[in-house]
């Protein structure tokens, strides 16, 4: 099937061949036929798979067809909720790019900027928002954005926004809606808590599956090196020395260890940057766009980066501390192995994190193979100390907190005591 062949407009199809694709991916193929016909949608698909295109060309289709009235402002027809900076950000170029040859405005709304220029653009009209719960709510409280004219809703990486403690948030933004609109809801995995979402704002909804639920991509070659706890960034960075990876992106668990880890890459000569919460968003901004160029070789991250940031062809994630919630590993590996391409998961593991392990495989319904390197060999026989207050993790007693997530949004699910 050809993109010409989903009833898409001329100037949309200008724009997505402008783009360089022809042909729909699965999801594409799947989704835009039954967003045009105005139905709800629950879609499940992996990141990489092309989703965000799935639901921001019908949308332009459907703005172009409406014939609203003329009136000196223009109220926002289109909300899409996402659960960070940098997915906002993307999502609204993707609207950009495949809408410029089309007379509608649209704009991004996130925290951790000014929102004052916000404000303006708010003023002088949008029809389609692409906006963080947080910042969106502040605008709602501060009374500078009207919601009650919003035709489609869409609720991007659902999941991820209930992981990290926007739930509340979600429903607070629903019930400002107009009960009449279009719902779209795109979640990479799911959970109770999902099909309870679904159940209360989805109606009749088409579901659209392009992956095992809860599952990695195939494309993924899954790796897992058992190694000393105290030996893992010499390990990665003789990983990198040897085999000459030229852009890898190196996940922790805390702000505090990807600082420490991207000194130490750039101490022993490899490029490397740190993306995470306490960034500012041009340092995030920078660092991001310079992982993309080759200007460093190494972004190493939080989780707020396991989802929505679109790397072409990234060759290489590194699991440097598993998550503690095994959902997050699908969204880590899920950077590499997009689009067709194929791609590399290395988890370095240490005896602190085996039930981690095992809660991953579960979830993934698939035994990883245990390697070793010699020189970083674990010793098996020590007892495992809870990551809580285990080796170079915070101090006891100190509250975990989701990167990006507004401070008042305490993490709920905590690491396992071992």
């Amino acid at each position: 099937m050809l993109f010409s062949q989903l009833n898409l407009s001329s100037p949309i199809l200008k724009a997505v061949s402008e783009e360089g694709y022809t042909t729909p991916t699965p999801v594409q193929e799947k989704a835009i036929p039954s967003i045009l016909e105005g139905r709800d949608m629950l879609a499940g698909a992996q990141t990489g798979t092309g989703k965000t295109a799935g639901f921001t060309l019908p949308i332009l289709e459907i703005l172009s067809q409406k014939n609203y009235p003329k009136t000196p402002h223009r109220p926002i027809r289109v909300l899409i909720l996402t659960p960070t900076r940098e997915l906002a950000a993307q999502v609204g170029e993707s609207v950009q790019n495949y809408g410029k040859y089309l007379p509608f405005k649209s704009t991004v709304i996130f925290g951790g900027v000014g929102i004052q220029p916000q404000i303006r653009t708010l003023r002088s009209g949008v029809d389609i928002l692409v906006a963080t719960p947080g910042r969106l709510l502040d605008h709602v409280s501060q009374g500078t954005i009207d919601l009650k004219h919003i035709d489609i809703f869409v609720l991007d990486e659902a999941d991820r926004m209930l992981d990290m403690g926007f739930i509340k948030d979600i429903r607070r933004v629903i019930s400002i809606l107009p009960a009449k609109r279009q719902n779209l809801l795109f979640s990479a995995t799911y959970s109770d808590d999902i099909k309870k979402l679904c159940e209360s704002i989805l109606k009749n909804p088409v579901i659209v599956e392009v992956a095992k639920r809860n599952s990695s991509s195939e494309l993924v070659n899954q790796r897992v090196i058992l190694v000393d706890c105290k030996k893992k960034a010499a390990l990665l960075g003789s990983l990198i020395q040897e085999h000459k990876w030229e852009q890898a992106l190196v996940f922790t668990r805390t702000k505090h260890h990807a600082n420490k880890v991207s000194d130490y890459l750039n101490k022993i000569g490899i490029s490397s940057a740190a993306i995470h919460g306490n960034k500012s968003q041009s340092a995030r901004t920078k660092a991001l766009s310079d992982f993309k160029m080759g200007a460093v070789k190494v972004l190493v991250a939080t989780d707020i980066a396991a989802r929505g940031l679109d790397i072409d062809q990234l060759p290489f994630v590194i699991n440097l501390e598993l998550p503690n919630i095994a959902e997050d590993y699908v969204h880590r590996i899920g950077r590499t192995g997009r689009a067709g391409n194929n791609g590399e998961a290395i988890s370095l593991v240490c005896v602190d994190e085996f039930e981690y392990l095992k809660d991953i495989e579960k979830l993934i319904n698939r035994k990883l193979i245990r390697e070793k390197v010699s020189g970083f060999e674990p010793d098996l026989s020590i007892k495992p100390e809870p990551i809580q207050q285990g080796r170079g993790q915070r101090p006891s007693g100190q509250p975990k907190r989701r990167d990006n997530a507004p401070r008042e949004y305490v993490e709920k699910r905590k690491p396992r005591n071992k």
